[in-house]
Order: C-alpha cells, then sequence, then structure tokens
C-alpha cells in the first residue's frame, strides 16, 4: 500500500471496493492491431448497479471532483481515471474512508483507457477538468486535447452526452479552443477530415472518427456548474478556490449530437 500522500498513515485503496489496479486488466490482444475494439470491456460491470449512467473524470489528481460529485448525485456510477500511481491510492483512500458505493477509482492512463478499453456509447459524461498543460512546445504532444481524444470522446459518449472542460491554463484554453472549433462546425470538420486529419504524433485513422455530414459531430455549449460550486465557482473544487484568483478560469461544453 502506498503511503507517499498518507503523512505517516497507510492509504488503502481498497482493491475490489474503489480501486482498480492494472492488474486487474486483461492483456490487450494481439488483434488489436487490426481492430482496435478487440480489448474493450465495459467497466460499467465494476459498480454494483451497472444500469446506472456512467460519468467518468479524466485525471482525478487527489479526488476532489470524484468525491463531490459522487456523493452529490448517488444515481450515477462515477469512474475516477489518473495514472499517477501515489496519487491515484491517496484519492482512493480518500473515497473509501467517505464510503461512496457508486465512485470507482482506476489506475491506468485515461486516454488509452478510452481508446482501447472502453465500449461505444457507453458513457453520459466526460469530465476534464484542470489538465497538465503541458507549456513546452515540443511537450504539447502530451497534452489531453488532441484530435484524436475527440475522437474517441465522441465514440464513447453516448448520443446527448458531454465533454466537460475547463481549465486555468490561457495557451492549453486557446490549443482547446482551435480543436473544438474543428468538431463544432460542420464545414471545418469535413474539411479536417478530407484534408488528411492532421493531429499531433500522426494523423487520426479515417475508421477513428465519425463520417462527415451537414452536422458536426459535437455542439458548444456553455459551462454550468454543479449545485455544490459557490457563486462565481465553475467546480467547487480545493484546487480551484485555492487558485482562482491568481488566474482566469476557463470552460465549455461539447454535446455529442444524437445519431
Amino acid at each position: 500500500m502506498a503511503t507517499d500522500l498518507g503523512r505517516g498513515r497507510e492509504l488503502d485503496p481498497a482493491l475490489g471496493r474503489v480501486g482498480v489496479a492494472p492488474h486487474e486488466l486483461p492483456p490487450l490482444p494481439d488483434a488489436v492491431v487490426t481492430d482496435p475494439g478487440a480489448g474493450r470491456l465495459d467497466p460499467r460491470a465494476w459498480f454494483a448497479d451497472p444500469g446506472r449512467p456512467l460519468e467518468v473524470e479524466v485525471g482525478t489528481g487527489k479526488g476532489g471532483f470524484v468525491l463531490a460529485h459522487g456523493g452529490a448525485t448517488p444515481g450515477v456510477n462515477v469512474l475516477g481515471i489518473e495514472r499517477e500511481g501515489s496519487i491515484w491510492a491517496y484519492a482512493s483512500d480518500r473515497v473509501r474512508r467517505r464510503g461512496l458505493p457508486n465512485v470507482r477509482m482506476l489506475h491506468a492512463d485515461a486516454v488509452d483507457f478510452l481508446r482501447w478499453r472502453c465500449p461505444d456509447s457507453c458513457v453520459r459524461v466526460l469530465h476534464l477538468y484542470y489538465s497538465d498543460p503541458w507549456p513546452k512546445p515540443k511537450h504539447h504532444k502530451h497534452r489531453v486535447v488532441q484530435h484524436r481524444f475527440l475522437a474517441e470522446a465522441w465514440r464513447v459518449l453516448r448520443p446527448g452526452g458531454e465533454l466537460r472542460v475547463a481549465t486555468d491554463h490561457a495557451a492549453l484554453w486557446a490549443w482547446c479552443r482551435e480543436r473544438f472549433a474543428v468538431w463544432t462546425d460542420a464545414s471545418a470538420y469535413r474539411g479536417w477530415f478530407e484534408g488528411g486529419r492532421a493531429d499531433h504524433g500522426g494523423a487520426v485513422s479515417e475508421s477513428a472518427c465519425p463520417a462527415p455530414d451537414d452536422r458536426a459531430p459535437f455542439a458548444l455549449e456553455a459551462f454550468t456548474p454543479p449545485d455544490w460550486a459557490e457563486e462565481g465557482e465553475l467546480l467547487g473544487t480545493n484546487y480551484e478556490r485555492k487558485f482562482r484568483r491568481e488566474a482566469g478560469h476557463h470552460a465549455c461544453v461539447l454535446r455529442k449530437r444524437g445519431v
């Protein structure tokens, strides 16, 4: 068990009840080379009531949002995904101590998990809040919001589902808006799709993207704060309250159009 963030107290990720460790996932089969869906599984099965709507947070940090959201929405299954092991253990331990049966914590790279593991149309909401801005140009390829990520978000969201995004980093926000502009405008999306689907790290395959038509894949909407947020807040988390006076905060919602 991890102790890095426990201040001398042993952290318990409560495997089997809260935490989901990497070794619990089956290996990706060789068939994913030709069939990207060959290794997919259904994370809804990890919850006591798989029939409830599933919401996923991409990168939980210390778990402030999943704790607040899971506690406020007991009828929703919340899956938090965190790639840093010690932080995942800390957040899982917080969920365990809070006793939230509708929250699970997966130790994994969230972008890879969505791409290789999640089935189509299984998620109601994807939450992406205050992700690493990777400010150096040589590191921009590590930013979560890429065209490939938006393609996977579109695939795993059910019709009408939401990708909710917030950041306090102006340059990252400009980067996100540039890509959102493609996916929320039918003409721009068609031009990107038919022009080779360029992205950091190489072109996105045609099969990974929705075919262009007279509507854009997503509609851009205003961000509505959750009920527990205080006036002027986006999320009502400790992180936001700590830094909101030091930088501007930006947010929006991309809603998957019905198919």
